[in-house]
């Protein structure tokens, strides 16, 4: 018989300590994702298109090296770690309102699955924007000649449409840690700062990898991010 999954949500009990549950290459992937993704919005917004394409291929960058450390990074950044069912992500929203301490080891039920649809989102994003291409060639992705030029166009336009996307998760994102605080009282911006949660005292810690093999795998995905879009 398999040994029952560990839960990421132990029992509250009296004495509550800090715990690093956020490693340091996790929360600067975060915040220098928040950074690029404004970056991206502003260089648009001030027709700065050279700039928007390399802040394009640093998010692409970022990204890869996202799916490289879920798969083999610290504990709490791994895909399989906070991936509950979407039954348990429901479950989890129905009891919203229930003021209680924020025990959680990481992303909860919900937050979980919020990730993905960001990954996810921010992924598309970054494929059209490689393969895009309007018709008087202003504007041309890394990628675009390898391609019909009428689904690059196609892919452009998309590009803008899933921009729209984005903008309505960030604020949903954005929406539900203030909910968080103002309802339940947790407050989720701190940890992703400090790397530091209170939790209770029995709590086992989330293993860490080290920030070295972090710097390697992001080496690896910004390699590979440098060759499709100078050597294709």
């Amino acid at each position: 018989m398999a040994a029952p999954r560990r839960s990421n949500r132990p029992q509250a009990s009296g004495l509550f300590l800090p715990m690093r549950v956020w490693d340091l290459p996790t929360r600067l992937f975060h915040w220098a994702l928040v950074l690029l993704v404004l970056a991206c919005y502003l260089t648009v917004r001030f027709d700065k298109l050279a700039w928007h394409m390399l802040c394009g291929e640093a998010v692409a960058a970022l990204l890869l090296w996202r799916i490289l450390w879920g798969l083999f990074g610290s504990e709490t950044a791994r895909f399989r770690h906070f991936l509950a069912s979407p039954i348990a992500a429901v479950r989890h929203l129905l009891h919203f309102t229930r003021k209680e301490p924020d025990t959680q080891i990481g992303h909860n039920a919900a937050g979980g699955w919020m990730v993905l649809v960001l990954l996810a989102v921010l992924l598309a994003q970054i494929g059209t924007g490689l393969f895009g291409r309007n018709d008087d060639d202003v504007v041309e992705g890394p990628l675009s000649k390898l391609i019909d030029a009428g689904l690059s166009s196609k892919l452009l336009d998309l590009h803008f449409l899933i921009f729209n996307l984005i903008e309505a998760v960030v604020v949903l994102h954005v929406l539900a840690v203030l909910a968080y605080a103002a309802i339940k009282g947790h407050n989720l911006v701190r940890p992703m700062i400090t790397g530091k949660k209170r939790l209770p005292a029995a709590t086992p810690s989330p293993r860490m990898v080290s920030p070295i093999i972090a710097s390697a795998l992001f080496a690896v995905a910004a390699l590979v991010v440098w060759l499709l879009v100078t050597r294709l």
